[in-house]
């Protein structure tokens, strides 16, 4: 099997603790014979480490470990990297590989110190790596797809369609990555259960997140994947259904070479101590618990106001949209999307107020209290009409918005990026309906977000995609019922 790792680099990141690199493992293409390199023999401990003030590590995109939300690095393994490199005094030069399947065999050939993804430690890759304490524990369930408008059927239908215990994936195809524990634990099911399980092998390249999106979107039956992961897309695709365990709970962890004893020590000796914090749990549940809804509802109570008004803002609104030459009810929907018109909101990133600014956004743009409904506003509006001047070739003004919006929404490059994309594709970089929202939606996909061309990485596509058409859905609400 062929491994490559991502070809583009991201520049560098600053921590608290430091100047710390974001960037990819330079290698030509090359067939991996021995994929957890048990063959090599790297003599680099946590001594070496901090002579060189670099801890290397190893992690993948995704929608939990590590992503970039608007300009800015999230994700539970990242938070927990940059809170041990501080407690350390390291800086942490953080590599991204582009398939699962190779991350044992570049931690083992010494390209980097440390794996930060969440792995179950089976006994066959024990023989490999050495697995810290556990970071939290899961266990694994089948995900499989109700029949479609689940929500129209009689409750018996639906139970009749679905599996209800393991032993009914007897004689059944179930869809993993071959080198996951996932897939093994199939073949150690189908020993327990005295039958076979057809298991389809997916490529190392996709992530858990991208197969649970298979099966949502109809193009495999059904897969195997940790509870917290499908507890998550669950809440994103109503129509999957995680209620049949396939294995009792599992630690998860990172890995370490065999040879790096003192490194390890050193993890496990943080570990413990800071899983005793509240903080732990804060960015666990951050990441894992906290279900956003990426599908907000076109219906709200606001529709059903009196008096031909949408929010109490109503009149700052039609202010600030008088500013940039939008419908003041556009505006309105934009807000409602960001926050409910409450000015007190606050996401799960951080993000403040009645137009949802971040920190770094909105000193930029001359908001010092970004819980003030003005402030907010005039701020969120002037970072718009900064986007818009961005956009100034395209003519179309309503496709110039909804890039605008998008930009707002997932951040300038990211755009730019599905831009380079539907030119590459030959779709119109100047039209967001049916072209560039094509391309932001493919920038979740490695072999999308490692392209050359790609400057700012992986994205889930969904929110910026599913932000503007929402804003627009309940613009023709709000057109309908308010003057």
């Amino acid at each position: 099997m062929k491994n490559v790792l991502v070809s583009f680099v991201l520049l560098m990141l600053l921590w608290a603790c430091g100047s710390k690199t974001v960037s990819n493992i330079d290698v030509e293409e090359e067939i991996i014979s021995d994929i957890n390199g048990s063959l090599f023999t790297v003599d680099r401990d946590f001594d070496d480490i901090v002579k060189d003030g670099k801890l290397k590590v190893l992690t993948t995109y995704s929608g939990t470990s590590y992503f970039l939300y608007k300009g800015q690095p999230m994700g539970f393994e990242y938070e927990l990297l940059t809170k041990f490199a501080k407690d350390m005094a390291l800086e942490i030069e953080l590599q991204i590989v582009g398939s699962i399947d190779s991350l044992f065999y570049y931690l083992n050939r010494g390209d980097v110190d440390l794996v930060a993804h969440g792995l179950t430690g089976t006994r066959d890759r024990k023989k490999y790596v050495s697995f810290t304490k556990p970071l939290y524990s899961s266990r694994q369930v089948l995900v499989q797809k109700m029949p479609e408008k689940w929500y129209e059927i009689h409750w018996k239908k639906i139970e009749d369609a679905l599996l209800h215990d393991a032993i009914e994936l007897m004689g059944d195809t179930v869809s993993v990555r071959a080198n996951s524990s996932y897939h093994q634990r199939l073949i150690n099911l189908a020993e327990e259960i005295g039958g076979e399980i057809y298991i389809d092998t997916l490529p190392g390249k996709l992530t858990t997140e991208e197969i649970i999106e298979m099966v949502a979107d109809g193009k495999i039956k059904q897969t195997v994947a940790d509870l917290n992961i499908a507890s998550l897309l669950s809440s994103y695709y109503p129509i999957l259904n995680i209620d049949v365990s396939v294995s009792t709970t599992q630690n998860m962890a990172w890995a370490t070479r065999k040879t790096s004893p003192q490194l390890l020590a050193k993890i496990n000796e943080w570990l413990v101590t800071y899983k005793k914090k509240t903080d732990y749990y804060v960015i666990y549940n951050k990441y894992y618990k906290n279900k956003k809804d990426f599908k907000r509802r076109v219906n709200s109570d606001f529709y059903s106001l009196k008096q031909n008004k949408i929010s109490k803002y109503d009149e700052l609104i039609k202010k600030e949209a008088g500013t940039i030459g939008w419908d003041w009810r556009l505006l309105a929907s934009q807000v409602y999307q960001e926050s409910q018109f409450n000015p007190s909101a606050v996401s799960w990133a951080g993000a403040v107020g009645l137009m949802q600014m971040m920190p770094a956004t909105a000193q930029e743009f001359g908001v010092k209290w970004r819980s003030n409904p003005e402030q907010s506003l005039a701020g969120g509006v002037r970072y718009l009409n900064y986007l818009l001047d961005r956009f100034e070739g395209v003519q179309d003004s309503v496709q110039r918005i909804k890039l605008t919006l998008a930009s707002y929404n997932c951040g300038f490059g990211h755009v730019k990026d599905a831009q380079r994309l539907a030119t590459k594709y030959q779709l119109n970089p100047d039209v967001w309906d049916d072209n560039v929202e094509k391309m932001i939606l493919e920038l979740r996909y490695p072999n999308n977000f490692n392209d050359p061309i790609i400057k700012h990485g992986y994205l889930r596509g969904d929110e910026p995609y599913t932000y503007v058409k929402q804003i627009f859905q309940r613009f023709e609400h709000y057109m309908q019922f308010i003057e």
